[in-house]
């Protein structure tokens, strides 16, 4: 199985928002369409997310640490997968096999699978870490389905994670508390995703990245 390869590229800190002074508030994201709450104002680094299928994605990782505990929302996007997949096909050398010279779900049509498979992919990554998993299920937010896993490190801190897939775009949250400390829940309930005029999606039925996206409630 390959690795997962974040390659950071730059620190930037974040424009102006939501003042943290008084404890934990909202922190909205536009252009990642994603809120949540946290203690603080985070870090943003855009970094280099390598997919199953070896195709490079561009990404921001959202991070704030609290003492000993640690808050991340990594946000993956995947909305030109089609091109980018297309563009590594052409690179192929004429012999190549046809994992990179193309077929239906090889090749250029790769992008499918690679997008479809996108939260299995993230959910391996995190269980192959040195981690005891205490709990892994489907979860979802707003109605937008999900992973739900909970891990014990061995230094006996906890991590609590959650990876949704929202209009092509991969959301993977990760917060880590001591032994001894509360898991910090509050996070990842407040996740909300967001549309492009920075309002809270909410579905009527269970939403499906790939499908037609079900009704809204707002």
């Amino acid at each position: 199985m390959r690795l997962l390869r974040l390659i950071p590229v730059a620190l930037v800190l974040c424009g102006p928002g939501p003042l943290f002074a008084q404890g934990w508030a909202e922190y909205d994201s536009p252009a990642d369409f994603f809120s949540v709450n946290l203690p603080g104002e985070p870090s943003v680094e855009e970094v280099t997310y390598t997919s199953e299928y070896e195709a490079e994605f561009p990404a921001r990782v959202h991070a704030y640490a609290d003492g000993a505990i640690r808050y991340s929302i990594t946000v993956v996007d995947y909305t030109e997968a089609e091109r980018i997949h297309t563009e590594r096909a052409r690179n192929c050398p004429p012999d190549a096999h046809t994992g990179c010279s193309g077929a239906q779900y090889t090749g250029v049509g790769s992008w499918i699978i690679d997008v479809r498979g996108a939260m299995d992919y993230a959910t391996w990554q995190l269980l192959r870490r040195d981690v005891t998993p205490t709990f892994f299920g489907w979860n979802f937010v707003d109605l937008v389905e999900g992973r739900h896993l909970q891990l014990t490190n061995p230094d006996g801190s906890r991590t609590f994670a959650a990876i949704y897939m929202h209009e092509d775009r991969l959301y993977i949250l990760e917060a880590t508390a001591p032994r001894g400390r509360p898991g910090p829940e509050l996070f990842q309930q407040s996740l909300r995703f967001l549309d492009a005029d920075g309002n809270g999606i909410r579905y009527q039925t269970v939403y499906v990245n790939g499908f037609p996206p079900p009704p809204r409630v707002r």
